[in-house]
């Protein structure tokens, strides 16, 4: 092989190596593929910059290392209900064998038939099951299609904070420029405690926000981290600024069935002028307690989802079948069972409104604020009171709920995920006083994690205001 160097030109001066290989005589010489040597040719597209870190890399792993009780990643350490647990086993063992096989790439049949018939009502219009839903990849992949399939080059999409983690690097991937709007704690009053549902938003700042650049507003509720279940009056003032300023919504409803203490969730595009402008995602993972099954959807207007049909048919392109099958048969069991005691729905809400308030008074009594939760699988927690504890970071560009949720993963073996991390760059620092926990777990996990608070109670001096 030999190889000489040739001087190039372009972007940046540099060279070219180009090899040449000595065939035997009876071929012809042939000169391989050139190769730079010092201009280094960039490897990754521009669109990952700034996208690369994940919050849950670094936490998932240090709750391993540290061997800690999980409270930190959102998900059910208990099964899915027997049904459709039994519908999945069937799915792939029975005498069916195409389900096996792919299906129908936008949604297994009977699954979006299945959706259709339930949510149908729930939006107050009779869906397609062809056209208005969309089975994706868990409602990640529901959420990707979204933005690559309505964000472009430039548009402004509106993020209310607290947010997913993931709207922000999605919105930059497809070029677009995140917008924040932040939720901000009110007086509870009466001498209430504090709850998710004192977080508001500001209609006034909202549409101070909006330019002829602005696109899409993205909402989550109930919200993941702070638990917050947006009211119809809330809601009402978001879809007015929607509807003024010809605004898509994407609305992320994922925790739809896990709302607390009478609250009520509203499907936004169930309210006047909304349901053309807006895509909703759903999950499975949340409403059957399956979250590695990976099966979610989104409803909308066939003019707003035929642009993410185009995406899932050249990125993701088909879903599990026999999840979905599963799924199907679970949604209709739940139709029939809708509203009574039996409701699977039903009974996960109550039950889980009962862990969330165990962890509320454990949280409470070694001194941390918790915030009541109005719905999903979260709690957050005020733990401001622990800095003469647990100073904070001499760092100052290190949010202070970061550093103490690793002190306290190393020296309490407690995990939970700092709120910041659900926070735009220029907002961290502003909301550093707060850590997450996930108390949609088994009975035992919940005791473990109450063992360790009340050991940490009892050996602690106990914070100070």
């Amino acid at each position: 092989m030999l190889s000489v160097r040739v001087p190039f030109r372009g972007r940046e001066a540099g060279y070219i190596v180009i090899a040449h290989r000595q065939w035997p005589k009876r071929r012809h010489s042939t000169t391989a593929i050139c190769v730079h040597d010092r201009m280094a040719k960039r490897i990754q597209a521009r669109r990952l910059e700034g996208v690369d870190e994940n919050i849950w890399v670094e936490f998932v792993s240090l709750a391993a290392q540290y061997k800690t009780v999980n409270l930190g990643q959102g998900f059910p350490d208990f099964p899915p209900p027997r049904y459709v647990r039994e519908a999945f086993s069937k799915a792939i063992t029975g005498e069916q064998t195409l389900l096996n096989q792919y299906t129908r790439a936008f949604g297994h049949p009977p699954l979006v038939k299945a959706l259709a018939q339930f949510f149908g009502p729930l939006f107050g219009k009779e869906l397609d099951p062809l056209s208005n839903v969309m089975v994706s990849v868990g409602a990640y992949g529901a959420l990707f299609c979204s933005f690559q399939a309505l964000v472009d080059e430039g548009d402004e999409v509106i993020i209310i904070e607290p947010f997913f983690d993931s709207y922000e690097p999605m919105t930059l991937m497809a070029g677009g420029r995140c917008v924040f709007v932040s939720l901000r704690p009110t007086s509870a009053g009466d001498g209430k405690p504090p709850s998710s549902g004192d977080w508001r938003l500001d209609p006034a700042e909202l549409e101070a926000k909006i330019n002829k650049n602005t696109k899409m507003l993205v909402l989550n509720t109930p919200n993941n981290p702070l638990g917050k279940v947006f009211t119809k009056e809330e809601l009402e003032e978001i879809a007015n600024i929607c509807i003024k300023y010809d605004l898509i919504c994407i609305s992320d409803e994922v925790y739809e069935w896990l709302v607390y203490d009478g609250n009520q969730h509203v499907r936004i595009a169930s309210l006047p002028g909304m349901w053309d402008r807006t895509i909703t995602i759903g999950s499975a993972g949340k409403t059957f307690s399956a979250t590695g099954w990976k099966v979610g959807w989104a409803f909308g207007p066939d003019s707003l989802l035929k642009h993410l049909r185009t995406v899932h048919q050249n990125s993701i392109y088909h879903c599990a079948t026999a999840a979905q099958e599963a799924v199907a048969q679970g949604f209709l069991k739940e139709l029939e069972r809708q509203g009574k005691p039996d409701c699977y729905f039903l009974q996960l809400r109550d039950e889980l409104q009962k862990k969330r308030d165990r962890l509320y008074h454990c949280l409470t009594e070694v001194g941390m604020t918790p915030l009541i939760s109005q719905g999903s699988y979260f709690m957050i927690a005020d733990v401001s009171r622990f800095k003469s504890q647990v100073p904070p970071p001499t760092d100052p560009n290190i949010p202070y709920d970061n550093y103490f949720t690793k002190w306290m993963m190393k020296h309490k073996q407690l995990a939970a995920i700092p709120v910041s991390a659900f926070y735009s760059a220029p907002h961290k620092k502003q909301f550093e006083n707060y850590i997450r926990f996930c108390f949609v777990k088994e009975d035992a996990t919940l005791k473990a994690a109450e063992k360790i608070l009340q050991k940490w109670s009892s050996e602690s001096p106990g914070p100070q205001d």
